[in-house]
């Protein structure tokens, strides 16, 4: 039986640079040389931060240091490494979106921490309910010991924080005197409208930390990922820091291709996806438009599905599962593990003929577990 893999956020394997990579890899190699002998230190190699610190430089527009951006094995590291640097004991509580990427979710679990979430909308975070939540908190002595939220193309949602949340946010951050941390993991990956800037970029506080990563532009089989953060918080996040460094010949090697290639390749790997994500809209109109609902992302890898109310979702995934179309329910990504009615496709990974294929068999399945259809069923069948 054929699968259809809409489960996962994987890149898209047609746009990597297969052929670049491995031309510009001996020079790499050769560049970097008895320095393969040492550990690469905490920071990273050089070429690929100064690359990051441009790159974040010019998508924000303002100067970042190569200095304050430290490389990571895939942005996953940095996320773990946030909740091992900022709390002080299993138990302390981290505020993140409700819906959140639910590796995120269990890898703060896994540390120890209470996470309480904050709902979400077309908008992302809701800071009016985070400032009653850090209130409550307050009052009762258990200040959180961050924020966390991906506020561009946010994962599962794909929703994008407003220009004027993000003013907010950094207000009610300011006041409570809390962190916040901003993973931008798909920052890279856009295909129309205005970009919303960074919140690092809106404010100069220490308080914000930057989440980086290549995996979602070019691949995750390369773990690399980074984060900026400046002084003193740059010292506190090192500090907890012991795994010797990233791997210094894949961020070596990326260097190179990017040191040349880098805007091109971002323009070239956003326009194959937005195609994928345009036949994935088509597709679900066609076959799902007059009982489902979706997201539509200016940017990122996922939709974002709402289905019916009076939906089975066990049912559902049983049927899913023996048609080979695999998707991710929305239960996962809840803080709470709560069941919703709603389910994440990824469109990165299959090609467009793949989703052309796969929506038919899910819109199938969905109307089959729907309480509505199965009842309508019955009684003709009666």
């Amino acid at each position: 039986m054929k699968e259809f893999k809409l489960g996962g956020g994987n890149a898209n394997p047609e746009t990597f640079p297969y052929e670049e990579i491995a031309r510009v890899a001996a020079e790499a190699i050769r560049e970097v040389g008895g320095d393969f002998a040492s550990y690469p230190g905490e920071l990273g190699h050089e070429g690929l931060r100064r690359l990051m610190a441009q790159r974040e430089s010019t998508r924000e527009g303002i100067e970042v240091s190569p200095d304050q951006i430290v490389l990571t094995n895939g942005s996953m590291q940095a996320v773990t490494l946030m909740a091992e640097a900022l709390m002080e004991k299993p138990g302390d509580i981290i505020l993140l979106d409700e819906l959140c990427y639910m590796g995120t979710i269990d890898m703060y679990k896994k540390v120890g921490a209470k996470l309480v979430g904050i709902p979400v909308d077309e908008d992302g975070m809701r800071v009016d309910l985070l400032e009653e939540k850090l209130e409550a908190l307050h009052q009762r002595g258990t200040p959180p010991s961050f924020i966390y939220t991906i506020t561009t193309y946010q994962n599962p949602t794909g929703a994008v924080m407003s220009l004027p949340r993000r003013h907010q946010l950094i207000d009610v951050a300011r006041r409570y005197n809390c962190i916040v941390v901003e993973d931008n993991c798909y920052g890279d990956v856009h295909f129309e409208g205005e970009k919303q800037p960074a919140l690092y970029a809106l404010d100069n506080s220490p308080n914000h930390i930057y989440l980086g990563s290549l995996s979602k532009i070019l691949g995750p089989g390369l773990r690399l990922g980074y984060f900026f953060a400046r002084p003193p918080m740059l010292q506190r996040l090192l500090g907890r820091r012991g795994d010797g460094g990233n791997s210094l010949l894949a961020a070596s090697i990326v260097a190179a291709y990017f040191k040349d290639e880098m805007w091109n390749h971002i323009e070239r790997a956003n326009r194959a996806l937005k195609e994928k994500r345009d036949a994935l809209l088509a597709s679900l109109q066609e076959h799902l438009g007059d009982i489902c609902s979706w997201s539509h992302p200016v940017g990122g890898l996922f939709l974002w599905v709402n289905l019916p109310h009076d939906i089975d979702m066990t049912r559902l995934a049983e049927l899913a599962n023996a048609a080979g179309v695999r998707y991710v329910p929305g239960c996962e990504f809840h803080v709470d593990g709560t069941e919703i009615p709603n389910l994440r496709l990824a469109f990165g990974h299959p090609p467009i003929a793949d989703i052309r294929e796969a929506i038919p068999l899910l819109a199938g399945c969905i109307r089959a577990a729907s309480a509505h259809s199965t009842a309508a069923t019955s009684e003709a069948a009666g």
